[in-house]
């Protein structure tokens, strides 16, 4: 087959990757535009389109998908389009030119989070099990047939990002899979249960902030979904303090706010505890907790409340 890709982060370069390592022919590669990156905003090309530069295959950066791309998508002859996390809507008269049909990997088991961000939020959500699924697109927000699916179990204490390098090795083998059923004629499609359907709408910044008036295990959850970004965090003495890394005791008592012990820092909560093994004052850059509370001279009892 004549495989036309469309992606842009680390998780589609992956799959494209995989894509050309499996011997199959990839006729081009649509992919977002460059962007600023970097306090000096260096002007850095995605992923994706480094990879497709290291392959020799041409790159194609439009606006936006209508206005001319369906001709010359039309030139490409595509047999099959792949997209992994381009970050565009794929117009009806682009959906219709593959023979073979348009197919997408997305990282939740379907019809579970759908939408931008599926990943962070089955950790936020303190699911137990994620995984990626492969699926016909359609003119819907993540509605089409589903191809394949690999479940994924969720670590105690992974961090979305951990999580995400971890189904980035098992999407693109499952995508592998899809399209080897493609090309033998043997792939079999199932329609999703839109009654079971929940959505994955984008991260804000505004979520990142919490106080330690909620149980520990829903702010375990929250810190790990949110690691890496945008990063969840509570102030003290007027500024941010990040918190990267945690573990939680359902067991522990005290008054929320309160340090519980400094060595492991630990705080407990409205229910529980958090031990708070890695954080970034405002300004300053990752430590342990316990480093932190020593050099804010911290003592058992104190309060992580609000400070002015």
């Amino acid at each position: 087959m004549n495989i036309l890709f469309m992606g842009t982060p680390d998780i589609a370069a992956a799959a494209l990757t995989a894509i050309l390592e499996a011997g199959h022919t990839v006729c081009g590669v649509y992919t977002r535009a460059d962007k600023p990156v970097g306090r000096k905003q260096v002007l850095t090309p995605p992923p994706v389109k480094q990879a497709a530069l290291a392959h020799g295959l041409p790159v194609f950066q439009p606006k936006t998908l209508r206005d001319g791309a369906a001709e010359e998508i039309r030139k490409l002859s595509p047999d099959l389009i792949v997209v992994v996390a381009y970050g565009r809507i794929l117009p009806p008269e682009v959906l219709a030119i593959p023979p073979r049909g348009c197919i997408n990997l997305h990282v939740s088991l379907l019809p579970q989070y759908r939408g931008a961000a599926p990943v962070q939020w089955a950790v936020i959500n303190g699911d137990k099990e994620t995984g990626v699924s492969i699926m016909y697109l359609n003119e819907g927000l993540d509605t089409g047939d589903i191809l394949r699916v690999e479940p994924i179990a969720i670590g105690e204490n992974e961090t979305a990002g951990e999580l995400f390098e971890r189904i980035t090795e098992t999407g693109a083998k499952t995508l592998l899979a899809a399209i080897d059923e493609i090309a033998a004629g043997a792939a079999h499609a199932v329609p999703q249960d839109d009654a079971k359907a929940t959505l994955a709408p984008p991260l804000t910044k505004e979520m990142a902030l919490f106080d330690f008036g909620r149980p520990a295990r829903k702010l375990h959850d929250l810190i790990r979904g949110l690691n890496p970004w945008p990063a969840a965090y509570f102030r003290y003495g007027g500024k941010k303090v990040k918190v990267l890394r945690t573990l939680c005791d359902d067991a522990a008592e005290g008054a929320p706010g309160e340090i519980l012990c400094t060595k492991p820092l630990k705080v407990a909560c409205a229910g529980g505890a958090l031990t708070l093994l890695e954080v970034v004052p405002e300004g300053s850059r990752p430590m342990e907790g316990s480093a932190w509370a020593a050099g804010r001279r911290f003592s058992a009892g104190d309060r992580l409340a609000e400070t002015e």
